[in-house]
């Protein structure tokens, strides 16, 4: 009798075991299926990798931007609303070393990039976030029209950025800066964005040919040919004007003098002049013989 009761203890507890361990393979087989949709082999990994730019790209933010320009972008005292300036507008100001700022000033200087490659890229795609601002601006100009850039240019940018692409003063302190190390992308990047005092040139002023037309003709100004001659630094009529009057006038009253130097020797006086105590002039007189009488 006492051992029936124990049999049916150990076959109610295997019976138990047993139905445990199918649920949990039930369990684990359910969980397997459920968890194959987001498993890492079937996630596409541009997506993780957009994902880990975009975590980049708010972490550099919330430390070197968010204290100018707010979360979300809206902009506070010291810095401007963001939220419409898009990837384009962020990618010309990261790539220029525009941004970060050290402290406000009223135009950001040009120095270099202040972020790598990637971190750039991250940075551009968080505040392409914030709002439905334009897009990078895809770049073309190895079939662009050089000539018809150069015209262009010399309408509507040599008035500041001066016919070699040097720069030049603007009012209240500002600067047009020199593009002599700018990249094609960011000479688009400018004319659709408009930084500081320069106006936004869009599709309606500038169709996307023109615009690298523009920006074959900026990189063409990097070096430039010269066949007139020495290229004076490239700098346009003032320095050309510079060298006439330096070098040209020179010449001029140097040739004059050289010219009139027999005149001038046949004018000059032959008895030597002297002032007297009085202030009258004295004639030295001529020089005498031995005999005594003086020289005709």
């Amino acid at each position: 009798m006492t051992g029936r009761p124990r049999v049916a203890h150990i076959l109610v507890l295997a019976g138990a075991v047993t139905v445990m361990v199918m649920a949990m393979s039930s369990t684990g087989v359910a969980a397997q299926d459920d968890s194959q949709p987001i498993a890492p082999s079937s996630v596409v990994s541009g997506d993780v990798s957009e994902i880990d730019t975009l975590e980049t790209g708010e972490q550099l933010y919330s430390t070197s931007c968010v204290s100018c320009h707010a979360v979300n972008g809206t902009g506070t005292v010291d810095g401007p609303d963001i939220t419409d300036v898009g990837e384009l507008g962020a990618d010309f100001m990261l790539r220029t070393g525009r941004m970060p700022l050290a402290q406000p000033s009223p135009q950001a200087p040009v120095k270099p990039p202040a972020y790598t490659d990637d971190e750039i890229t991250a940075l551009v795609a968080h505040v392409g976030s914030f709002g439905d601002g334009p897009g990078i601006p895809d770049v073309e100009i190895d079939n662009a029209d050089l000539s018809n850039g150069g015209a262009l240019f010399r309408e509507n940018c040599q008035a500041c950025h001066n016919a070699s692409g040097a720069g030049g003063a603007l009012s209240y302190g500002r600067h047009a800066p020199e593009l002599h190390h700018v990249a094609p992308t960011q000479v688009v990047e400018a004319m659709r964005f408009g930084p500081g005092e320069m106006p936004v040139f869009g599709a309606d002023i500038f169709s996307a040919d023109q615009a690298d037309d523009i920006a074959k003709y900026v990189e063409y100004l990097k070096e430039p040919e010269s066949p007139g001659g020495y290229g004076l630094g490239f700098l346009g009529p003032t320095t050309e004007g510079f060298v006439a009057w330096l070098v040209g006038i020179g010449l001029a009253v140097w040739a004059i003098r050289w010219i009139t130097r027999e005149t001038r020797a046949a004018r000059a006086p032959t008895p030597i002049e002297a002032t007297a105590p009085g202030g009258s002039a004295q004639v030295r007189p001529a020089a005498t013989t031995e005999e005594g009488d003086s020289n005709p």
